[in-house]
């Protein structure tokens, strides 16, 4: 029998506590977390008990019936305004999803206790190599920035495979970084030990679901290359092609995924405590790079974007991928047997070949808008077939719309032209304009750039996709991503044009690309069907554009021209107003119940409820009570940020 109702007791407070926390909650009209919806709930729970019991105190045991029931209700009311006045001030000090609840703040733990060993080993190589003081807001000067340089590639370098990427990535950024920085970094070497050939083989089985020996004929042990991202074994089908396997290795993504959390709260420090990393962007800069390498550790990913810059043409050729042997660790593509540019010498064919590659690249940009976006020496192969060039690793692929491919078009073609007045106007359609800009000085420093690198006779130089790009800085032109991947691959080429054919002219091949490619077509025959294709769409408008235009004229002669304005048209603008009405309403609301109830409560006479509390005090008390719940409802709609959940 105790048992029984000691169950019940539990049962008839817990039922008790949730009923309190579901009032609290819709009183409120906000989604509250649960964790704190049973807190106030309890808190309810345990001051109904002591307001009631003040209250009962008034009421002597001879008063009417109803009398302790109205007084009753009145403690219930008091205990909810409580809770809500509890969860009010919480939502001010601490608002909701500041803190994370408890099953994210034991998975956060986890988390800072698994990288904390790795961001104080960070740390210390950074120290190690003297970047402390930068890190604390030193500016580095001009004489130590060839030695701050050189230790940030070593510190880069024993960091591992995510800061060598990184460093990898802020080698191509002339805009963003000094020559001498530019230069160490384009040093660092993705290459590591391989992975026995065991884990190699137990990630092909999990990608391929059966072992490899029942869809390979033989897969070599030996890898022909390896990174530290993946490694490249030769294979050969079952139908006898000989294909190449790229194998991610086992436990990259959990490392970089902890170092990626690393660099972004690095970057966050960097920014907040220097100046020079407000400069560069730090944030957006790391926050770039983090997407560009989880997409790189998908190869599903890489295997699309060779689909799609095979699909655009070009006089390089792209590994054939398997697809229906590729997942998200393992790639197969067929083998092409040559030299990486990086290795070879140039030869008597340089010149046509850097000519090929230049024009692909340029086809892929400006026509296809899908570009291989990092054609350094080691991703371009010299095929030993005599077949050309070929193009490698597709982790980093470019995609343009139609909008920004004109416009680089036209900045193409006033480079070409030498007009600076077509060059900032193009300039200004591929960025994000900003509000105030001084057009005519940047045209006068696009003048000066196009004198110094596009003038007859001057050979081209690396450093001049780095000066556009610090021009477009300077001005307060902010690059979007895509942009500055073109930049980026079209600074990465010249080098690598360099290194296939010196002393190619990069510039004189640009412009007749362009004036081939990018001009009006020379054909009258194009120029007049295309002419007559965009009349024929237009001929309806055309037909019906009369009929309007005099009845505008006839209505603006008459004094009956009128323009009709949909207020409130769209379906957002319309729940943005109504919000406002209905915190204003709650507003005018709760001032009116806070006036009556200070009335009643001051007015003397009436019926008497007890002794001591009149009928007019006691509706006093209730409306005080409804007052204080509607201006608490406004307030934590304004500790919200004014909106609804």
């Amino acid at each position: 029998m105790e048992l029984l109702v000691g169950v019940a007791f539990v049962v008839t407070v817990v039922m008790t506590v949730w009923i309190f926390s579901a009032v609290v909650r819709r009183l409120l009209g906000l989604r509250i977390g649960t964790i704190r919806t049973f807190v106030g709930g309890v808190f309810a729970f345990i001051v109904a008990g002591p307001i009631m019991q003040g209250l009962a105190g008034s009421v002597s045991p001879d008063e009417p019936g109803l009398t302790p029931l109205w007084f009753m209700l009145l403690g219930v009311g008091c205990a909810v305004l409580a809770a809500m006045v509890l969860l009010v001030i919480a939502e001010a000090l601490v608002p909701t999803g500041s803190v994370p609840g408890p099953i994210e703040m034991v998975r956060g733990i986890r988390g800072r206790l698994s990288r904390s060993r790795r961001y104080f080993q960070i740390i210390r190589i950074l120290v190690r190599h003297g970047l402390a003081p930068y890190l604390r807001g030193r500016d580095p000067g001009t004489a130590s920035r060839a030695r701050l340089a050189r230790s940030l590639r070593k510190a880069l370098d024993d960091a591992g495979v995510t800061f060598v990427k990184l460093g990898q990535i802020m080698s191509t950024r002339g805009d963003l970084l000094a020559d001498e920085f530019i230069e160490e970094l384009r040093l660092l070497q993705d290459r590591v030990e391989p992975v026995p050939w065991e884990a190699i083989e137990q990630v092909l089985s999990d990608e391929l679901g059966r072992p490899a020996d029942q869809v390979f004929a033989e897969v070599a042990r030996e890898p022909l290359a390896a990174a530290s991202v993946a490694q490249v074994h030769v294979a050969r089908l079952k139908s006898g092609e000989e294909v190449v396997i790229k194998v991610q290795r086992p436990g990259v993504s959990a490392v970089v995924e902890r170092d990626l959390d690393i660099v972004a709260r690095l970057a966050r420090s960097i920014e907040r405590r220097t100046r020079w990393g407000r400069a560069i962007g730090a944030r957006d800069l790391a926050a770039g790079f983090a997407e560009a390498l989880r997409e790189e550790l998908d190869f599903r990913v890489e295997t699309d974007n060779m689909a799609a810059v095979a699909a655009a043409g070009g006089s390089v050729r792209v590994p054939q991928p398997y697809p229906e042997l590729s997942g998200r660790r393992i790639l197969v593509m067929e083998r092409l047997h040559g030299t990486s540019l990086g290795l070879a010498a140039p030869g008597e064919d340089s010149a046509e070949l850097a000519r090929g590659l230049l024009r692909a690249m340029l086809e892929q940009v400006l026509l296809h808008g899908v570009f291989h976006a990092d054609p350094h020496p080691g991703n371009v192969l010299v095929l030993s077939d005599g077949g050309g060039l070929a193009l490698l690793d597709f982790g980093s692929v470019g995609r343009l719309d139609l909008a920004t491919r004109e416009a680089l078009q036209r900045l193409l073609l006033g480079l070409d032209r030498g007009d600076p007045l077509s060059v900032g106007d193009a300039l200004l359609e591929v960025v994000p304009r900003p509000d105030e800009i001084d057009e005519r000085a940047l045209e006068r420093e696009l003048g000066r750039f196009m004198a110094r690198y596009l003038v007859p006779g001057v050979p081209p130089d690396a450093r001049m996709f780095g000066r556009l790009f610090r021009i477009v800085i300077a001005y307060g032109l902010s690059v979007p991503p895509d942009v500055a991947a073109v930049f980026r691959a079209l600074g990465t080429i010249e080098g690598t044009l360099a290194r296939l054919s010196p002393g190619f002219d990069v510039m004189a091949e640009a412009r007749q690309f362009a004036s081939g490619h990018l001009a009006f077509p020379p054909d009258q025959g194009q120029v007049r069907a295309a002419l007559t294709q965009e009349a024929v769409s237009l001929l309806p408008m055309l037909r019906r554009l009369p009929r309007r235009v005099e009845r505008i004229v006839g209505a603006a002669e008459n004094g009956r021209f009128g323009v009709n304005v949909r207020l409130f048209a769209d379906e957002r603008d319309r729940r943005h107003v109504t919000e406002l009405l209905h915190q204003a309403l709650v507003t005018v609301l709760a001032a009116t119940a806070g006036i009556m109830a200070v009335l009643l409560l001051g007015a003397a006479g009436g019926p008497r409820v007890t002794a001591q509390v009149g009928l007019y005090q006691l509706i006093g008390y209730f409306l005080l009570v409804v007052s204080s719940i509607l201006a608490l409802r406004v307030l934590i709609l304004v500790f919200r940020g004014g909106g609804r959940s």
